[in-house]
């Protein structure tokens, strides 16, 4: 017999016995909201990038940077967690396989997603504003001076 139990006469509660309990509550709440990601070969996914602190993996750097490059089509499964994605060349110096928690699944066409090359869209991000119509016109009084504003398309 136990000191405590000699001593009390009832057993003695140890935290031990109520992790196991805790964690079990915990797992349950935590497997209500996972789910398995299954992706089928050809299928378009968007790579999840992770921006770590000074490190420039993708050409980005930042915290504005993008979270997800893509979408990109998966071209074979490699084990149980893992795919080997299409990349393009620009990205030729990263290994193409990648756990399935660094996909996300894109939704809706990829083929209608339009390049940059034909918008006039500079390396920059940046294009040219080129004024189409006036729309509208108004002059606006304050105490003592006149604003005017142009709507343009």
């Amino acid at each position: 017999m136990a000191p405590f139990e000699a001593l009390y006469s009832k057993r003695c509660r140890t935290p031990i016995g109520l992790f196991e309990v805790a964690q079990s509550r915990q797992k349950s709440y935590a497997d209500v909201r996972r789910r398995d990601l299954e992706f089928d070969i050809h299928d378009w996914v968007y790579l999840k990038i992770s921006p770590m602190k000074g490190i420039m993996r993708f050409g980005k750097k930042g915290k504005l940077s993008p979270r997800y490059l893509g979408p990109y089509q998966i071209l074979r499964h490699v084990g149980k967690v893992a795919y080997e994605l299409d990349l393009p060349t620009e990205l030729a110096s990263v290994h193409p396989a990648f756990h399935v928690s660094m996909l996300k699944k894109c939704v809706g066409d990829p083929t209608s997603i339009v390049p940059l090359e034909g918008l006039g869209v500079k390396k920059n991000l940046s294009y040219e504003e080129v004024p189409i119509e006036i729309l509208d016109r108004q002059v606006k009084k304050l105490r003592n001076k006149e604003v005017a504003s142009v709507k343009v398309l």
